[in-house]
């Protein structure tokens, strides 16, 4: 069974930083591009951040580039975005998202929660 699995989501002051993790089952990551998306509370998911597979080149949304770094552990097939300098605005829940045979597979989300 396909799914992906986040996790890392927390509480932290602004200025603060926080890893946000994000693990493969049923298939190996590192052969898919794998993106990170956020959501605010009463607004749209938004694109944060892809890696493409192989290469390695990376995507970021103008509002993270700077802050946010994502990355793959291929060994532990896992993805991972650490964000530092975190802002009230990055409150809200974090998804990664692949594509398989044109179907999207999300995971459940991580909570994350910015206190000024």
């Amino acid at each position: 069974q396909v799914q992906l699995v986040e996790s890392g989501g927390g509480l932290v002051q602004s200025g603060g930083s926080l890893t946000l993790s994000c693990a493969a089952v049923g298939f190996a990551q590192e052969n898919f591009a794998i993106a990170w998306f956020h959501q605010s509370p009463g607004k749209e998911r938004e694109f944060v951040a892809s890696i493409f597979s192989r290469g390695d080149r990376r995507n970021y949304a103008d509002s993270v580039k700077g802050r946010f770094t994502i990355s793959r552990d291929n060994a532990k097939n896992t993805m991972s975005l650490q964000m530092n300098s975190l802002k009230s605005e990055d409150t809200g829940v974090y998804f990664c998202h692949f594509q398989l045979d044109a179907i999207d597979y999300w995971g459940q989300g991580t909570q994350v929660i910015v206190s000024s």
